[in-house]
């Protein structure tokens, strides 16, 4: 990935991190919500960006509707914000990397020897 395009994905992380946590009030999305990653397309036409926070799988699914319904409202904002020529259509996708580190260090834990 050149740098050029990971200067990107981390500005657009930034901005969607900042409008989440002050501009969106829409009661299905915590305010705990985290954007993990942001990966950009090489042409910058699409971006795929990963959330998490800890819910249920139907305030996931909840999420991910909300995000998907703001996501016109997020392009607009980034665009008043943001010096790029284009800015990417945004697709919302849940991380799931903390739930499998945690299911991973239940799994060493339980074939590690206690120290009781």
């Amino acid at each position: 990935m050149s740098h050029r395009i990971e200067r990107i994905n981390q500005l657009i992380r930034q901005e969607i991190s900042d409008l989440l946590q002050h501009e969106i009030k829409d009661p299905r999305l915590s305010k705990f919500i985290a954007v993990t990653e942001v990966a950009t397309s090489p042409d910058l036409r699409r971006a795929r960006v990963y959330i998490s926070f800890i819910s249920s799988q139907q305030e996931k699914q909840a999420a991910l509707d909300a995000l998907a319904s703001a996501s016109n409202f997020l392009r607009k904002e980034m665009a008043r914000k943001l010096r790029l020529r284009h800015i990417p259509e945004l697709s919302f996708h849940w991380d799931d990397s903390i739930e499998r580190g945690t299911h991973i260090m239940d799994l060493i834990d339980q074939v590690s020897p206690s120290d009781h």
